[in-house]
């Protein structure tokens, strides 16, 4: 839909959040789910009972799968970039498959028994079995890359292969900060690039790539996704501390229980102030933390300034990614689009 500004000139308008969503699981799904259903029998039932299509015996359920944001990411980029968003289907149901396997293994490695409100997969079907499944989703979305033909379909698969060691150095660097005292806050942050933003730089220019986008326009998109990543993942720690369960499907102050040196935490730690020096003592007690302490060590976050300082963070990568969307002269339309699923990524509140 093309509106008029007061000088008569058109203006492109979007869809709502929620109908961009919808349009982009109605191109994603059948797509994901036949590339699921030609996986062997025993990663189907684990992988479709992931994805909230199926119970634990197999039984068909409608569980949440998900907002699916990156191959919304993707889809949108391929119109940013002037192509056809269905052309660009096969990668965003790569890098939904990408996603989904870091998924598996950080729920293994964090040991979190929920996700998405139900019970994680390894909790279900065992830890072995996840592991496989989640090796199993990341060999199927090199296969959908590579089963296009496209003249862009080795490159393609090249630049996922790169986000996920990316991601997977990242998350190596996560768990090693869990038993270091010494994080810095430069090496949080490259963390975080790595672990979060990495996959969705790549969504996006995979999204471009469909769309045979040249090189500089191609540029813009990824480090507009790559932007929005690390936003998004300091909101995500945000609400690993002050998260609502009930939106998140995670436990109430599920980060400080498990000690993780997140971003709010690390800020808090290496702030120099009285309340970052008591959070330090209490967060580095071997014993438990009891749910008095949880409370108590949240609060001290927040008087440490960690807490604003994400917030701060997030706005000022938010502006900074929409910088680099405006600069790949995209799509106007798709602009809009990206601009509020943007937005909805980086003031969400589960």
């Amino acid at each position: 839909m093309v509106t008029s500004d007061l000088t008569g000139l058109p203006v492109a308008t979007g869809r709502p959040v929620r109908a961009l969503l919808e349009w982009s699981r109605g191109l994603l799904d059948p797509a994901l789910r036949e590339a699921v259903d030609s996986m062997p029998g025993s990663m189907r039932l684990i992988a479709g009972y992931h994805f909230g299509w199926l119970d634990e015996r197999g039984k068909p359920a409608k569980e949440s799968a998900g907002k699916a944001i990156r191959p919304a990411l993707t889809l949108l980029s391929a119109q940013a970039a002037g192509g056809d968003p269905a052309g660009a289907v096969p990668a965003a149901v790569a890098v939904e498959l990408a996603h989904n396997f870091s998924l598996l293994h950080d729920d293994v490695m964090d040991g979190d028994t929920t996700r998405r409100h139900r019970p994680t997969v390894w909790s279900v079907f065992g830890t072995p079995a996840a592991i496989l499944a989640g090796d199993a989703l990341l060999t199927l979305a090199g296969d959908v890359l590579a089963s296009t033909g496209s003249a862009v379909a080795a490159e393609s698969a090249r630049m996922l292969s790169a986000a996920v060691l990316e991601l997977v150095e990242g998350q190596s660097a996560d768990l090693s900060f869990e038993r270091r005292r010494d994080v810095g806050l430069a090496e949080c942050v490259r963390m975080a690039e790595r672990k979060t933003g990495a996959l969705l730089g790549c969504a996006c220019a995979l999204g471009a790539a469909a769309a045979g986008s040249v090189a500089a326009g191609a540029g813009h998109l990824r480090s507009f996704g790559d932007r929005l990543g690390l936003a998004f993942q300091f909101v995500d720690d945000l609400l690993g501390i002050w998260g609502d369960p009930a939106a998140t499907g995670k436990s109430v102050y599920s980060d400080l229980r498990s000690r993780k040196k997140s971003l709010p935490v690390v800020a808090a730690l290496t702030s120099d102030t009285d309340a970052g020096r008591e959070f330090g003592q209490l967060y580095h007690r071997p014993d438990p933390l009891a749910v008095d302490d949880l409370v108590r060590a949240a609060r001290l976050v927040d008087a440490a300034g960690g807490r604003a300082w994400c917030r701060d963070q997030a706005s000022a990568l938010l502006a900074d990614a929409l910088a680099e969307l405006r600069a790949c002269d995209p799509d106007p339309k798709a602009e809009v689009e990206l601009t509020a699923v943007a937005h909805l990524m980086v003031q969400r509140t589960g």
